[in-house]
């Protein structure tokens, strides 16, 4: 077939930081690579082109999302394609390095390419004997390369050895083909942020720091300095996408239930999720719920936060999508939703219960409390105020005791720092107060220069 440019459709999830991709095979048919169980934006793209997923291929055993690969095998029968040494628990077709799959014009050709993952395949896409791209996942990313530590730091250097022998296959194809990656900026499995989420190998010999390594070493200490914290989750979903995700005939529902309702949910242990935004919280919130502002990082922060196995309940606002909260919560695993506060925050006063709330502050109003900066070690050491307690909003639950009397807390715009204070109040912290703003605010606000350096 006459292979265009458009016949690659990428589709973006940027609060996961990744890329899903579906490709027009010319025949009414189609092929989605890396495609998660929140099939919304794939079965539009589809749609609109008149396509049929014939073969939905998933590069690696993921850790950061469910894959939607066994829900098309179920709804449009497509043939599922995935490394044979992944010893998935479903049908699919087991791939080893070097085997082609005929898609009707085009060949997709499997390349072992271990180091994110030890079963993890990159596939080529051949028109005749004309290499068009690659769907690398999380083996050659833009100007970087996947995370080697989710199997254990005991095995972080091994699989950046691996990684290393991988790019540097990888690198011998042709400059013009395309790279595809599903991990980009935004992607705790570690790709710095804003890169293009797309390059060819070409390119990337020219200005990927991991390509450039002189040798092996070097590359290995420069991946593996850059692994920085990642989701509670992901230590569970890739079991889970082995296991396959299991069929959803439908979208979830999100039952309302009344403040008393909601009561004895929290009484028997469930818990509650307040996704509104940050200054709505801040105004008046159930207490004891945990702030997550419905936004594109919310399954992040959910799975980050609370286990998978408690009823959850959500606050929501007038205007928020329901289906949002649903499939964020899907994609990862989260399945236990036992409903929403009907009539939102409104009808827990409004039934007598005592609500709390939160100082939500601008920074000429902050004052002189301690600063306490949730933000990653990345982010903080690109630019924090002097003197901030740095705490990272994934290990603060873990470390409340740390956070000095009377804070400010603070990340990049306040809806991390919402969601920070809401762990403090949980461990009993009244004395807590939110910055509506980031670093650079603060620091222009009390005429202080931000400081530049890391954590650890």
């Amino acid at each position: 077939m006459g292979f265009a440019d458009d016949h690659l459709i990428p589709l973006v999830d940027t609060g996961l930081g990744n890329s899903a991709y579906l490709v027009d095979l010319g025949d009414g048919r189609a092929l989605a690579v890396d495609a998660s169980r929140d099939l919304r934006a794939l079965r539009a793209a589809a749609e609109r082109r008149g396509l049929a997923v014939a073969y939905a291929a998933d590069t690696h055993l993921h850790a950061d999302f469910l894959s939607g690969a066994v829900q098309l095998g179920h709804d449009a029968g497509a043939t599922v394609l995935a490394s044979a040494a992944g010893h998935r628990a479903f049908a699919h077709r087991g791939l080893a390095d070097g085997d082609e799959v005929g898609l009707g014009g085009l060949t997709l050709r499997a390349l072992a390419t271990p180091g994110h993952t030890d079963e993890h395949l990159s596939f080529l896409l051949l028109d005749g004997d004309r290499a068009l791209g690659v769907f690398t996942g999380g083996s050659l990313i833009v100007d970087s390369a996947a995370r080697t530590d989710l199997l254990g730091a005991e095995r972080t250097e091994e699989l950046a050895r691996a990684q290393y022998r991988s790019l540097g296959r990888l690198a011998t194809l042709p400059d013009e083909v395309a790279v595809w990656p599903t991990h980009g900026a935004g992607s705790f499995c570690s790709a710095p942020p804003g890169a293009e989420r797309t390059s060819t190998i070409g390119a990337q010999k020219r200005t990927n720091p991991l390509l450039t390594a002189p040798d092996e070493d070097t590359f290995v200490r420069r991946l593996v300095a850059g692994l920085g914290s990642y989701p509670a989750y992901f230590d569970r979903l890739a079991e889970a996408n082995r296991r396959g995700p299991a069929v959803l005939p439908s979208a979830p529902p999100l039952p309302a239930l009344d403040a008393g309702q909601v009561r004895s949910l929290l009484a028997e242990g469930g818990q509650v999720v307040d996704v509104r935004p940050a200054a709505d919280y801040a105004a008046g919130h159930i207490p004891g719920a945990l702030s997550i502002p419905l936004r594109g990082q919310f399954a992040t922060w959910l799975g980050w936060l609370l286990p998978d196995t408690a009823p959850l309940v959500f606050v929501t606002g007038d205007d928020q999508d329901l289906d949002e909260i649903v499939w964020q919560a899907a994609k990862i695993g989260y399945e236990r939703l036992a409903g929403r506060l009907d009539g939102g925050m409104p009808a827990w006063p409004a039934a007598g219960h005592r609500q709390a709330t939160t100082a939500f502050v601008t920074a000429d109003r902050a004052g002189d409390r301690p600063y306490v900066d949730v933000r990653q070690e990345a982010e903080f050491a690109a630019g924090h105020v002097p003197g901030a307690v740095h705490i990272e909003l994934g290990g603060l639950a873990a470390h409340t005791g740390d956070a000095p009397e009377g804070p400010v807390v603070a990340c990049g715009h306040g809806e991390r720092a919402m969601t920070a204070a809401s762990l403090l109040e949980r461990a009993g912290r009244t004395d807590i107060a939110v910055l509506d703003g980031g670093p650079a605010e603060y620091a222009a606000a009390h005429g202080r220069q931000l400081t530049e350096g890391g954590t650890r």
